[in-house]
């Protein structure tokens, strides 16, 4: 497996990263994960503008980097490892800041780290996924909130509660009670014909697949409302599906103690096959 760090193929094992640095001491970084359908990343003009629009809000440099640049060393990388349906990862750290913890001679010339990986697609099954309610709260007035920083760790930590209790996902909620997101994914749901998700002022992530789907309920004359919802909004949901880069569209059979009988007929499963066209003509 290879890698690009900062503007070079490397072999994985080989790759070296700053142990001093803004992005190991505090996080200070942006990540975001891309679909790869046929050799080519799915979506890449969105995922690469929040990438940019989540560096600025927290403060790492982009000044040295290049769209095309970028976008030419992912295909580099895709070709090299042989990735055919897969997902890509995108990173910035920040590798200098003028702070306490700076130790004198390390070379810090370069303000950004880049890196980019891949992998397989992950296996999904088509069993539908097991839903709870993470006992974590988002802070919807966080600075980090809706940013995909790899100050990763809340989300991980819910996604194992979660897990450990035999589920697949968890709703997370916010400080005031409202649905914000999955651990992992945004979340929709059907309720009397209209699609309901959080809006972004809840702490939801401003999720690329998110604003995907949404313009599908458009296309397709799907009603569909982003608001502010309390967790009892679900119990009168048909139906509910999660989306992400790495899985796509994901759909709920079980919430809890509910479980959900998805027809051919049901808006889920409509959204999906329209955008599983979306990744059939991938360019």
């Amino acid at each position: 497996m290879r890698i690009i760090y900062n503007n070079r193929l490397v072999e994985a094992a080989k790759a070296r990263g700053a142990v001093v640095s803004p992005a190991s001491l505090y996080g200070r970084g942006v990540f975001t994960t891309i679909a790869i359908y046929d050799h080519h990343p799915f979506l890449w003009n969105e995922h690469w503008a929040r990438l940019m629009e989540h560096a600025a809000r927290v403060g790492v440099d982009t000044g040295e980097l290049d769209e095309e640049t970028v976008r030419s060393l992912l295909l580099q990388l895709i070709e090299a490892n042989r990735v055919d349906d897969g997902l890509a990862r995108l990173t910035l750290f920040a590798a200098s800041e003028h702070g306490i913890w700076k130790i004198e001679g390390i070379d810090d010339e370069r303000k950004t780290d880049l890196l980019i990986m891949t992998t397989d697609a992950q296996v999904v099954s088509e069993d539908g996924l097991a839903l709870t309610v993470s006992p974590y709260r988002a802070n919807p007035l966080s600075p980090l909130a809706s940013v995909k920083s790899i100050n990763y760790l809340e989300h991980i930590l819910a996604r194992e509660e979660a897990r450990s209790r035999d589920f697949d996902e968890a709703v997370t909620l916010n400080e005031r009670g409202e649905i914000a997101s999955a651990t992992m994914a945004n979340i929709f749901w059907v309720a009397d014909g209209h699609v309901h998700t959080p809006a972004l002022n809840t702490g939801a992530v401003a999720g690329t697949t998110r604003a995907r789907v949404i313009e599908l309920a458009h296309e397709l004359s799907i009603p569909l409302v982003e608001g502010v919802y309390e967790l009892s909004a679900l119990s009168e949901a048909n139906e509910i599906f999660l989306t992400s880069a790495s899985q796509g569209i994901r759909i709920i059979t079980t919430f809890d103690f509910h479980s959900y009988t998805i027809t051919v007929g049901s808006i889920a499963p409509r959204l999906h096959e329209a955008f599983r066209q979306l990744t059939l003509r991938v360019d």
